[in-house]
């Protein structure tokens, strides 16, 4: 099983412009949140913030935002708010399956 709740990776998309190219860590994947007409109150929609609970959920996929944190240098800490970026604007996800694929 791969780690992914902890990790610290760096932004590269455009939704959350203050991100682009910082380091954040992982904190949990929103699955399937990156689907249009997501009904965040549905079956479809969860909420993981632990690793054997995600690959139970089949890990993650193009469908995913992910909750990060971003790294405050100038207080060597990362930060208490979060963003939740697509998967696949993260380094470590850039080349993600489709879901089911």
């Amino acid at each position: 099983m791969n780690k992914v709740i902890g990790t610290v990776t760096t932004y590269h998309g455009d939704e959350h412009p203050y991100l682009r190219g910082h380091q954040v860590r992982i904190v949990a994947v929103l699955k399937n949140a990156a689907k249009p007409d997501i009904d965040v109150d549905g079956p479809d929609y969860d909420h993981i913030r632990d690793d054997e609970d995600l690959a139970r959920a089949g890990g993650v996929t193009r469908d995913d935002r992910i909750e990060v944190q971003p790294w405050i240098e100038r207080e060597d800490r990362f930060s208490f708010v979060t963003s939740d970026p697509r998967a696949v604007d993260l380094a470590c996800f850039t080349n993600l399956p489709d879901a089911g694929n």
